[in-house]
């Protein structure tokens, strides 16, 4: 999907080092040498690097007290930059929802800054999306992406590039291989045309934890992906469960599995499976549910405009989310 031999030439779009704003909003920073790695290799791409004065504060667990961290994203969304980047995930931004000053961040996305995170990040997303309808971008994180101690993910990067220079239009990755369906022999995952539909969703315990209240985007017909880490497929399941029989899963146009990682499967399990949980929940929802999205706790990872209209489509395993340019 990246167009590598772009003819710079040929375009309007600004190739230029951009602003890039970096605080930390959930956990407190705790590997500083990733920290400063990720800071290095976006300046040495020619970035204007600026952290937040509280980037590395720390409160127990939290970067800083909970009016510490909604102070930082405040000024993330005065500061004007092209981007605003989390220093990590982690958990902490829950408890502050209610104290986000959510016009003045939809302010700052008007005027053109980026709020980029994954993980912990999910409930500022949904939040936004909730209250104000505007985009932001499920992607990177400073440390675990930018600061890895070799050299970060071409992807990861490439797709950051192209949010940066205004390249982005979408996303194509190749699902995993699954036998069809055992009574009808048909394929798992059907070929689908979707068009015009909400891109939603993020980690799917943050996601979950959300439902009932007023920050939980209630997405009638959307594309909804999912992805988790350190987490048993029967908890993923349980979760999914609680989108099921909330109503929300039946609005949705299609549900996109990204990548779950780091269980580990008990003697118990019997062959239960994530497979298995796929498998169920294909019997309880008419949408078809896709796999194998490259986004998660896993450095191969795309960027996803999160509130976006898109179109998705489907043709055997090759699936692709599409959204065109998003200036």
């Amino acid at each position: 999907m990246h167009d590598h031999h772009h003819d710079h030439s040929q375009c309007d779009h600004d190739h230029g080092p951009k602003h890039i704003y970096i605080y930390s909003p959930s956990s407190a920073v705790r590997d500083k040498a990733a920290f400063k790695r990720g800071i290095a290799r976006l300046k040495a791409q020619g970035h204007e690097v600026e952290v937040d004065v509280d980037a590395l504060a720390t409160h127990t667990r939290f970067a800083g007290d909970d009016a510490t961290r909604l102070a930082a994203i405040h000024r993330a969304a005065a500061s004007g930059a092209d981007v605003a980047l989390i220093s990590r995930g982690g958990y902490g931004l829950t408890r502050i929802l209610p104290g986000i000053r959510y016009k003045a961040v939809a302010k700052a996305i008007e005027k053109g800054t980026h709020f980029v995170g994954v993980s912990d990040f999910t409930a500022f997303q949904l939040a936004v999306l909730a209250q104000t309808g505007a985009t932001t971008w499920a992607g990177p994180s400073l440390g675990a992406d930018f600061g890895v101690a070799g050299e970060p993910d071409d992807i990861m990067d490439a797709c950051f590039d192209d949010l940066l220079t205004g390249h982005g239009e979408g996303t194509g990755w190749r699902m995993h291989k699954e036998k069809p369906h055992a009574t009808t022999g048909k394929p798992a995952v059907p070929n689908v045309y979707v068009k015009s539909a909400t891109l939603w969703g993020g980690n799917l315990a943050v996601l979950a934890s959300l439902v009932g209240t007023p920050y939980f985007p209630q997405v009638k017909g959307g594309v909804l992906f999912v992805e988790d880490v350190h987490e048993h497929p029967y908890r993923i399941e349980r979760m999914l469960t609680q989108l099921l029989y909330a109503g929300v899963l039946a609005q949705q146009k299609a549900v996109v599995l990204g990548q779950f990682t780091n269980f580990k499967l008990a003697p118990h399990d019997k062959g239960y499976k994530l497979q298995s949980v796929v498998d169920w929940l294909r019997t309880q929802i008419k949408a078809p549910v896709l796999t194998n999205l490259p986004f998660g706790h896993v450095e191969t990872k795309v960027l996803l405009p999160v509130g976006a209209t898109v179109s998705l489509s489907v043709e055997e395993r090759d699936a692709l989310i599409y959204w065109g340019h998003q200036h």
